[in-house]
């Protein structure tokens, strides 16, 4: 499983002009990348770590401070471009195995507190957002 953390101040997610999921002031989007070999065990690990990652101003967490979390599932994380010009998606898990690991991490993330924003598994998105620092950080678990 992996992750593409950033710290904002505010995103939002849109689907079809409709905002679906919306986070305002200090907080974390995260873009969530599913593969073949990710269990509901790596879901809860990888929401212990965002619920608790000390990268919000003054080395604070989301748990520290009740930051808010924009969660939105990103399969080209996993895409492969090493060989030629067009990317391979070979190593993200098809919709049906990441999806529910998807909802389990936010759901994770919910039963330890977290007020967590979504996008849409599978629709096209438009999300916004303003980094703050910047600062952007990969996670894998």
């Amino acid at each position: 499983m992996r992750a593409v953390v950033q710290r904002v101040d505010g995103a939002s997610v849109a689907v079809d002009g409709q905002v679906v999921g919306e986070i305002i002031g200090e907080g974390l989007c995260v873009l969530v990348g599913v593969t073949h070999e990710d269990t509901p065990e790596r879901c809860a690990q990888l929401a212990r770590k965002l619920w608790s990652l000390r990268v919000l101003k003054d080395e604070k967490s989301c748990s520290d401070i009740g930051a808010p979390l924009l969660v939105i599932s990103q399969f080209t994380l996993y895409g492969d471009a090493r060989k030629g010009r067009r990317p391979t998606w070979n190593a993200a898990a098809p919709g049906p195995v990441a999806e529910p690991l998807v909802d389990e991490v936010v759901a994770q993330l919910r039963k330890l507190g977290a007020h967590v924003e979504t996008g849409r598994f599978g629709a096209d998105m438009k999300v916004s957002l303003t980094n703050d620092g910047p600062f952007t950080v990969l996670i894998e678990v």
